[in-house]
């Protein structure tokens, strides 16, 4: 494990799983995670591809072990994708394969239109379409988080990430991760970040992208997903069974699994 200091208000926690051969050089797998979660979210991906890539996963700002960021911080996605650049940097890092999931690959899209010349493969899962309007439930969201904490929002509303599929105790461990998130930061985050319209991102995207849904996804139908994915030059679309639509946590392996193949003949 690792934190280095970014800025004046940001130590980014990040690790490296790096299981390639020592004598042959190694391309970069990024792996952003989603709201209230950590680089700890992608336990389940890791095994399938860091005995091929070097796996690097940060922790978002205000996440993980990463700084928390204060209610009132002016916070945007554009701040989320320079701190990320600025991680890069540090660790002498020129490209990567990107793969955010949830509101991660609302992140990864602006972010790979920003920097095409950082990014070699794009993929997103789970993810909501590029007008993400939330507007109507800030308020209502930011009084029950505050009313009831993280873990209780969570609680409240896992089913809907992780499906009908998935076992309590998997259910449980998801939620007391999502605890671990300080309330500052999501109050922050959910009035902030999810306000970006990325729709004319979508057509400045110039590497190879494949975007994961399921077939009963709550943040969009597969006619929806389709229509802004068709959007993206050199995208395709999976669609996997199933009604989570946090599915790069549901179905890991199999979303692992699939990602590697499309970096491996993207590339």
């Amino acid at each position: 494990m690792a934190s280095i200091h970014l800025s004046a208000d940001l130590n980014m926690h990040y690790e490296i799983d790096d299981f390639t051969d020592p004598w042959r050089p190694a391309e970069t797998v990024m792996l952003l995670h989603g709201n209230c979660e950590s680089g700890a979210s992608w336990f389940g991906w890791v095994p399938h591809l860091a005995r091929e890539f070097r796996v690097l996963r940060p922790d978002m700002r205000g996440y993980g072990r990463s700084t928390p960021v204060a209610r009132d911080f002016a916070w945007t996605i554009d701040v989320v994708i320079d701190d990320f650049i600025r991680l890069l940097d540090a660790l002498h890092i020129d490209r990567v394969h990107l793969v955010g999931a949830k509101i991660a690959g609302f992140i990864a899209r602006r972010f790979a239109a920003r920097f095409p010349e950082r990014i070699t493969t794009l993929t997103v899962i789970g993810t909501p379409p590029p007008v993400y309007d939330v507007a109507a439930r800030v308020e209502s969201l930011c009084a029950e988080i505050e009313r009831d904490g993280i873990e209780g929002w969570a609680r409240r509303s896992m089913a809907g990430r992780l499906g009908s599929g998935f076992p309590a105790a998997g259910v449980e461990w998801w939620i007391q991760l999502m605890a671990k998130t300080p309330v500052s930061s999501q109050i922050c985050f959910v009035r902030n970040i999810p306000k970006a319209d990325i729709t004319a991102d979508l057509l400045k995207i110039q590497c190879p992208t494949l975007v994961i849904t399921t077939e009963g996804s709550a943040l969009g139908s597969v006619e929806a997903t389709r229509a802004w994915q068709q959007t993206i030059p050199h995208s395709r679309l999976l669609v996997l069974p199933g009604n989570s639509y946090h599915v790069a946590a549901s179905d890991a392996d199999r979303c692992a699994e699939e990602t590697l193949e499309f970096i491996r003949h993207a590339s």
